[in-house]
């Protein structure tokens, strides 16, 4: 009697040690803080914002070449983040490898590092901009201003800008713009570098491996 009682017992002791087991971690708790809805939403806000500013600084003249304005960057960010946003969308599936699944998850990590390499050349080319505006002498010529970086060189290269009614916009507004332009695309090359690093590690250690534990009345997947 004494050992069936022992032995219910550790029946009823095993069982409540599978049930005090930690939980898994609930996949949909707090999704808006996960990967990649956060990093996708910071890159689709940084893209559309250095489009506007490009678009803003095309408004100033329409001579301004395409590297001096950028908006190509931001496009390519606002690619990125859709990407990201349908990648979120499928994360959550139990069986990870999915052809689906493992050709977002890769595409993502690309385009993160394509959009890291040109953030970078975007913050050269604004970077070299704006230090030859800053030293702009420039003079009004009808409706162009015409801007030289040493007055006094006759030979000096000489830069016009078409449709521009006030040389004070290419000293002053051009160059703010060209100051905005790298401070972004620096926040934009971080954004892309997180999620190339994130994508990375998500895809070699904590995805989900296909192990399921618990109990058989309800499934749950956990992450290794």
């Amino acid at each position: 009697m004494g050992q069936g009682q022992k032995g219910s017992s550790d029946k009823k002791g095993g069982k409540k040690k599978r049930d005090e087991s930690p939980a898994p971690e609930d996949d949909h708790k707090c999704r808006v803080c996960r990967f990649p809805l956060l990093v996708a939403l910071l890159q689709l806000l940084l893209g559309v914002a250095v489009i506007a500013v490009a678009f803003l600084m095309l408004a100033i003249s329409p001579s301004l070449l395409a590297r001096e304005t950028p908006h190509w960057a931001g496009i390519i960010l606002c690619l990125v983040s859709i990407l990201g946003f349908i990648l979120y969308c499928i994360t959550y599936l139990p069986d990870e490898r999915t052809s689906m699944q493992f050709i977002c998850k890769l595409l993502y990590f690309i385009l993160c590092t394509i959009g890291l390499v040109i953030s970078v050349l975007v913050m050269a080319f604004a970077g070299h901009h704006y230090t030859q505006t800053s030293s702009f002498t420039c003079e009004q010529l009808g409706e162009d201003c015409v801007c030289t970086l040493d007055q006094d060189d006759p030979i000096a290269r000489t830069f016009t800008y078409e449709g521009v009614s006030d040389c004070e916009v290419i000293t002053g507004t051009l160059t703010l713009y060209f100051l905005l332009q790298i401070v972004l695309n620096l926040a934009q090359a971080l954004v892309c570098a997180v999620g190339a690093f994130i994508m990375w590690k998500h895809r070699y250690q904590v995805f989900f491996a296909g192990l399921q534990i618990g109990s058989p009345s309800s499934q749950h997947w956990q992450k290794v």
